[in-house]
């Protein structure tokens, strides 16, 4: 029986992801694409810099 309920979740959230518009905060994005080279660095956390050289 449980399948039958979960499919029909998962519909009407993908409906709600395909239909649906965000709001989306220009500002921040703006911020995020100029970004720095300092910022651009910190986000990279998992890859050691001494790695990328083997």
């Amino acid at each position: 029986m449980g399948r039958g309920r979960a499919k029909a979740k998962q519909t009407k959230v993908a409906r709600e992801l395909k239909y649906s518009s965000p709001q989306t905060d220009f500002e921040r994005l703006r911020q995020e694409l100029a970004g720095s080279g300092d910022d651009a660095r910190s986000d990279d956390r998992w890859v050691d810099e001494d790695d990328w050289r083997r």
